[in-house]
């Protein structure tokens, strides 16, 4: 019977490795074809890989928690059935796996300045494990039980941990930061019920009327009588706390240094009035919402500029190999999103220069919800020629964004501000209300000159000024 390669498949343009979260089945095992043989993860998301052929796994070339490249043979499977020479290449590059965005491993770790959580009474063990889980359907692997037990944790410890493991599972990680935080917990116990005792102590001497000047004795009270009012009572211990980066954060931050090391980065910054993008959005909200059945933001109005903007400008919706450039035909824009974790990812808009508003708002909105209920595919972050970043909606006027390889443009949003402005008008210049915000565009020196990225930011902020406050939204869904 012939052996067929399980190769780890192509899971994106800039994607070169992926790592191997867990095996679902062992060697010796029969597997199905398109059955799910092991989760992996990238710095985009967790993926669930099948398997390309039917029969009997006959080895498995990685341990978890391996960095595999991409295109390397995994496993080998004992089939009746061999792919073709031509079908594996096919698979691998449509292949869809099911998916959810990457999730941290620990930071849900509680502060020093807390109860203490109760020690276990028991360690845990296969009796009261055989107990708990007949009403806790959670899977606990081997490894952590194992550690668990090692630790002295208990079931109803182990139940309350939070998983960040594949449906809900609690991995290697979550134990051993759970195992942290109360080692941490419990050598600062003696501490916070010193700092209680101070603060009941305190209460007590400042539990004076709240008003904000005692006329009697000129002394100022306040309201804050939890604070300490003699500096020479302030304690302190020097505590620490120590969060490892969870995985996502790890791949991000290294694919932050590679770009800056990778190009030579330039910012340019432009000012913008939007008022006319405010005043219609104002109008017509409320109908596309009606009409449409979602939200209408200023997102999809930016994202429709920058991409007939990016018609004009082709070498700003381009990338480098080597001394060759390639010159990006589609134009696909990547949002930044914040993900519920703090990470962040960038789905993708495919062919914006060639959706409507209401289209735009449509895929800004589905990829959004996607990508906060952790419901990414790969695919949807896949393919993207150009980035923009909404810097505005945290409240930043302006910043100076980390270009996305392969890129070489990525353009922030600032907040959108009302300020007076000096504005020309037919009876000379007049000081009005206006709604501004900045935008700024790092971009590769190597490619896009300061004259070419200028022009393309200027170019952008005047198509959002030329915003037609009249336009009939209807007649360009």
């Amino acid at each position: 019977m012939p052996i067929v390669d399980l190769v780890l498949p192509k899971l994106g343009e800039s994607i070169m490795e992926a790592t191997i979260l867990k095996w679902h089945k062992k060697v010796g095992d029969t597997v199905q074809l398109d059955e799910t043989i092991l989760d992996i993860a990238t710095d985009k998301v967790d993926s669930e890989i099948p398997s390309t052929a039917e029969g009997i796994i006959t080895e498995i070339l990685f341990e978890v928690n391996s960095v595999v490249p991409i295109g390397t043979v995994i496993a080998k499977i004992q089939s009746n059935k061999a792919l073709s020479d031509t079908t594996a290449p096919i698979l691998s590059s449509v292949f869809e796996p099911k998916v959810q965005a990457s999730l941290p491993i620990a930071t849900e770790i509680p502060i020093p300045y807390i109860p203490s959580i109760p020690a276990p009474n028991t360690s845990t063990n296969l009796k009261e494990a055989a107990e708990i889980m007949l009403d806790d359907p959670k899977f606990y692997s081997p490894l952590v039980m194992n550690i668990a037990q090692n630790e002295g944790v208990s079931m109803q410890e182990l139940q309350s941990i939070h998983g960040t493991g594949t449906q809900g599972r609690v991995t290697k990680k979550d134990i051993i930061a759970f195992i942290a935080n109360k080692k941490i917990l419990g050598n600062n116990s003696q501490f916070i019920e010193n700092q209680n005792n101070k603060i009941s102590e305190t209460k007590s001497i400042l539990t004076k009327p709240s008003s904000i000047y005692d006329n009697n004795e000129g002394q100022f009270s306040g309201s804050a009588t939890a604070k300490l009012a003699n500096p020479s009572e302030v304690v302190v211990e020097g505590l620490t706390e120590i969060i490892e980066m969870d995985r996502m954060r790890k791949l991000i931050a290294k694919h932050m240094v590679e770009s800056v090391q990778t190009s030579p980065h330039v910012t340019s910054f432009v000012e913008a009035d939007v008022t006319n993008m405010v005043v219609w959005r104002e109008q017509v909200k409320q109908l596309f919402e009606k009409r449409e059945g979602i939200k209408l933001t200023f997102t999809p109005m930016f994202l429709e500029c920058i991409a007939a903007i990016l018609e004009q400008y082709p070498m700003v919706n381009s990338s480098l190999l080597g001394d060759q450039i390639i010159l990006r035909k589609d134009i696909n824009i990547g949002m930044a999103t914040a993900l519920p974790s703090g990470n962040l990812i960038v789905p993708v808009i495919k062919g914006a220069n060639q959706l409507s508003i209401v289209g735009i708002s449509k895929a800004v909105n589905n990829l959004a919800i996607a990508a906060r209920n952790n419901q990414l595919k790969p695919q949807d972050t896949q393919g993207g020629t150009f980035t923009v970043t909404n810097v505005g909606s945290f409240g930043s006027i302006m910043g100076t964004p980390i270009i996305n390889q392969p890129q070489v443009a990525i353009l922030a949003l600032g907040a959108i501000k009302k300020r007076p402005v000096v504005v020309e008008t037919p009876s000379g210049d007049a000081i009005l209300v206006r709604h501004m915000m900045f935008l700024s565009m790092s971009y590769d020196h190597r490619i896009v000159d300061g004259a070419m990225g200028s022009k393309f930011l200027a170019a952008v902020a005047k198509s959002f000024e030329a915003w037609d406050p009249n336009r009939q939204w209807f007649q360009y869904v």
